[in-house]
């Protein structure tokens, strides 16, 4: 009886030394996997610390002094243009058309969740079907457009676009949300008096906080990076960051160190967003994947 009593422990321990070397593995492979992403924005950092010359060498040198030079012309200080104005106009249009796009998508989501339309499947297919048309492919339509409506070189224009080109997928993500959203809670406010729009901001946004931080986010990030519209419908008045770098790729050549630096002063804002919002940004993209 004492040796049939020993035997399931061992087998039941193996199981465990499994699941721990497997957890391990799974472990390693994401820091490897981290790593290897980080990889390429520790090696732009540390070459916008570099001189021209330095950072032009190949193999490039670790063992060289490091300098701000890069920054200092970046912002102006070799005589050049001040990149202020781009990136107060980037800041504007990811702002401003990421709270329309909220504005707009919380009622959309809460009519297809928690007070869904009829054949709602199709029209949240319908809002991802609109992803489906190439960017390059409206180009010309709307370039047409905003010239015969005097709005070309507009902040408010790419304002407008950026809305438009996120609100389906806005939808879309807080569409998954809002469904999680219990509706007794709904019931009892609509119960005690409160309208549609006192509901949307003091019952439904409230509970669906992680999941509306997550679309902000995600649409902040997809505004700030846009760079065929900006390129081709701003000039100097509302020209955004991303088009402003790319005035450093001159015909005179590639000024690395300069284009590293001014990579990374214009990735801050997303990295400062996505590291103030980290927490809300998991809880809300795992928020509707378990039921």
């Amino acid at each position: 009886m004492s040796a049939t009593a020993v035997r399931p422990a061992t087998t039941t321990a193996k199981p465990g030394r499994t699941r721990r070397k497997a957890g391990a593995g799974l472990g390693l492979v994401a820091w490897l996997a981290g790593i290897v992403f980080f990889l390429p924005i520790a090696w732009m950092a540390l070459t916008s610390f570099h001189s021209e010359a330095d950072a032009a060498t190949n193999p490039p040198s670790f063992a060289v002094s490091l300098t701000l030079d890069g920054y200092r012309e970046f912002f102006g200080a070799g005589g050049g243009a001040s990149p202020w104005p781009a990136l107060i106009n980037s800041a504007v249009a990811s702002v401003a058309s990421t709270l329309f796009v909220l504005v707009l998508a919380l009622p959309a989501a809460y009519a297809l969740s928690i007070r869904p339309v009829k054949k709602w499947t199709d029209v949240l297919f319908f809002f991802l079907s609109t992803k489906m048309l190439p960017v390059v492919a409206g180009l010309l339509p709307i370039y047409l457009f905003a010239k015969n409506t005097d709005m070309l070189d507009n902040i408010w224009l790419l304002v407008i676009l950026y809305t438009s080109m996120n609100l389906p997928i806005a939808v879309w993500m807080m569409q998954s949300f809002l469904a999680e959203v219990p509706v007794a809670i709904i019931e009892a406010a609509r119960v005690d008096g409160a309208k549609l729009p006192t509901i949307l901001v003091r019952v439904v946004a409230p509970i669906a906080l992680p999941g509306i931080a997550a679309t902000s986010l995600i649409c902040f990030i997809f505004s700030w990076n846009e760079l065929l519209f900006a390129r081709v419908l701003t000039g100097v008045v509302a020209e955004t960051a991303p088009v402003f770098l790319t005035g450093f790729i001159t015909s005179q050549g590639l000024f690395l160190a300069k284009v590293c630096a001014a990579s990374l002063v214009i990735s801050l804002p997303v990295l400062a967003a996505g590291f103030a919002a980290q927490d809300k940004l998991v809880q809300g993209l795992s928020l509707g994947a378990v039921k």
